[in-house]
């Protein structure tokens, strides 16, 4: 399975993912794009502007302007950079929220891609190490699948910026030009170069925050305020905490003094370029060639000439290193997937239609270490099947084997005779109702958890489902009954449920889904043997009719089936009814024995 699931990793690249941005919007949010444009045109506008406003204001004052003129020159000035930052900000402020429906339209895709994906996939180090890092490239407004907006619009700003600044500065020696773009790249160069060692050691910084994070969210876990209290682990917690924040300051005090050395050479190159400029044009002044306000002019179009170069060679490594943080998003959505799901043959569900699985000399195993090997098992129409054996001995992992959640190694799973993997393996799910020990309990109302969904929701159904579940009384005494929200993680007010009622719920999502085939896997685990047997015994009254597989490792619970396989040693080691397999005298024999003292002397029979 494993090696089917090899693949070559594609690299995009930092135009591939851009262009892979600007298509999402395109497709998505089209207006994203032509506000970033004029962002970027009144960015410039409102700069140009800004930039004549003194020179103006001067040169009025060489000619002797009247009063009036004057003030119209302010007045003439000071509407247009009001009106031009008016609608720059309005731009910007629908810009914002259209970056953020990009980024909403990534990360729901991904979410998608998570949901959706197969059990091999969600299991495979190389997939969830994509997951990770594509979330955390999408979880911030500043991260690169929404900065990158940013990095646009910047990057157009400055280069619109440099020509109009350069066709300014036409006037101006080349010699100033020059000094003004050797010092501004040297300066660019030591900033990128601490720039640099921070992007360097950004895993050293993630791992160190990481570590700060998880001892603080340990002492705030509500689950383990009561191990913490009790074995005084208060100060052990808060000294871990103290050790890793030093730590993160020494990390902190290495990285500032790089920024330092930058500073003081961004400093000294800064002083040496305005000199530069400063002299030139006091020697143009002198010589007559330019007047005060034009002096002033060029002196304020260098240093704005600078910060449109910088920007530029900025904008540049930013959206390099983006395109490289797009990377993972990139590998994730395009993830191959090892099973047919939407291309598969589509499966209809057929009611009355008899559904029998089977299991071909089937062998699986994980990672080199061998589960089953050539096993046979077929279940039929109708069938109960209990499956019992020690932990490890496989259980869980038939179950997934009949779910289709794995493909074996070698042999097949049938359906009707048809091997699954030739199906569309959504539809193949819909076949089945599954209960599993990792149980999920959605931040909903209790209605939504039985019909899990919110959208097309049968009240009727619902409420049928709870009382043949045994949770009628229950629910309706609750204040919102069957509105009545779950999981106070989420929803303040919440109602938590009891282990058994729990169970109930469980079962009536079961009976909701109403498939022709069933799947418990030691769902009941958490509970005492009395109460799994009496959930046992409702899910076998109410799913008659249905195949069914119980899972369980308590033996007694499991009695009412019509054949119960225990496994062990990578096979079935017996099969049979509950009486056949206690008067055989084997294995099932002694493990039913050994239980059931255990039970009695400790009072739970």
């Amino acid at each position: 399975m494993e090696k089917d699931m090899n693949r070559k990793i594609k690299k995009y690249g930092v135009l591939k993912n851009s262009l892979f941005m600007l298509q999402a919007a395109k497709d998505h949010v089209p207006s994203v794009i032509w506000l970033a444009v004029l962002d970027a045109l009144l960015a410039v506008a409102v700069s140009v502007t800004t930039l004549y406003v003194a020179p103006s204001i001067l040169h009025s004052l060489e000619i002797h302007s009247t009063l009036p003129e004057l003030l119209y020159t302010i007045l003439f000035f000071t509407m247009g950079i009001t009106a031009v930052s008016a609608v720059h900000a309005y731009v910007q402020e629908n810009l914002f929220y259209g970056r953020i429906e990009v980024r909403n339209h990534i990360l729901n895709r991904v979410r998608y891609k998570m949901s959706m994906s197969s059990y091999p996939l969600r299991e495979k180090r190389e997939f969830t190490d994509l997951l990770v890092k594509a979330n955390d490239t999408l979880n911030d407004n500043n991260k690169a699948s929404e900065a990158i907006w940013r990095t646009f619009t910047g990057l157009l700003q400055n280069i619109l910026g440099f020509v109009i600044y350069l066709v300014l500065l036409g006037r101006v020696d080349r010699v100033v030009i020059l000094a003004t773009v050797v010092t501004t790249v040297l300066g660019y160069l030591v900033s990128y170069r601490a720039n640099e060692w921070n992007y360097r050691h950004r895993e050293e910084d993630e791992e160190i925050s990481k570590r700060i994070w998880y001892v603080l969210d340990q002492a705030q876990d509500r689950c383990l305020a009561k191990d913490i209290r009790i074995f005084g682990m208060q100060e052990w917690l808060r000294g871990l905490c103290d050790r890793y924040i030093k730590l993160y300051y020494d990390f902190c005090g290495r990285r500032e003094r790089q920024y330092l050395i930058a500073d003081l050479a961004g400093l000294v190159l800064g002083v040496l370029r305005n000199g530069i400029a400063y002299v030139y044009l006091i020697y143009m002044v002198l010589g007559g060639e330019i007047s005060a306000s034009e002096f002033l002019l060029y002196f304020t179009a260098v240093s704005g000439f600078t910060a449109w170069i910088s920007g530029i060679m900025e904008q540049v490594s930013t959206l390099h290193r983006q395109g490289i943080e797009l990377e993972s998003v990139r590998e994730f959505l395009d993830y191959e997937e090892p099973f047919r799901m939407e291309e598969g043959e589509a499966l209809v569900w057929e009611p009355g239609k008899a559904y029998t699985i089977e299991l071909r000399d089937v062998s699986f195993g994980y990672g080199g270490s061998t589960v089953f090997s050539h096993l046979n098992l077929t279940i039929h129409q109708g069938e109960k099947l209990a499956v019992v054996g020690l932990n490890g001995a496989g259980k869980t992992t038939l179950v997934k084997l009949i779910c289709g959640f794995y493909d074996p190694d070698e042999g097949a799973v049938l359906l009707n005779g048809v091997d699954i993997r030739g199906y569309n393996r959504r539809d193949y799910y819909k076949l089945i109702a599954g209960v599993f020990q990792d149980f999920s309990v959605i931040a909903s109302s209790v209605a939504v958890n039985v019909a899990q969904d919110a959208k097309e929701l049968d009240m009727e159904k619902v409420r049928d489902c709870i009382e043949k579940a045994g949770l009628k009384k229950k629910v309706e005494s609750l204040p919102r009954q069957y509105e009545t929200l779950l999981d106070r993680d989420v929803h303040r007010g919440a109602v938590e449920l009891s282990g058994g009622e729990l169970q109930r719920l469980m079962l009536a999502r079961l009976l909701y889904k109403d498939s022709p085939i069933v799947v418990l896997d030691e769902p009941t685990a958490a509970l005492d043997p009395i109460a799994e047997s009496d959930i046992y015994q409702r899910y076998n009254e109410l799913t008659r009719g249905k195949s069914a597989v119980f899972i369980s490792h308590r033996l007694a619970s499991t009695r009412f089936c019509d054949r119960i396989l225990l496994i062990e040693d990578g096979g079935i080691a017996e099969e049979g009814t509950h009486e056949e397999l206690l008067k055989n005298g084997k294995r099932y024999t002694q493990l039913f024995e050994l239980q059931s003292r255990y039970y009695q002397e400790n009072g739970q029979f």
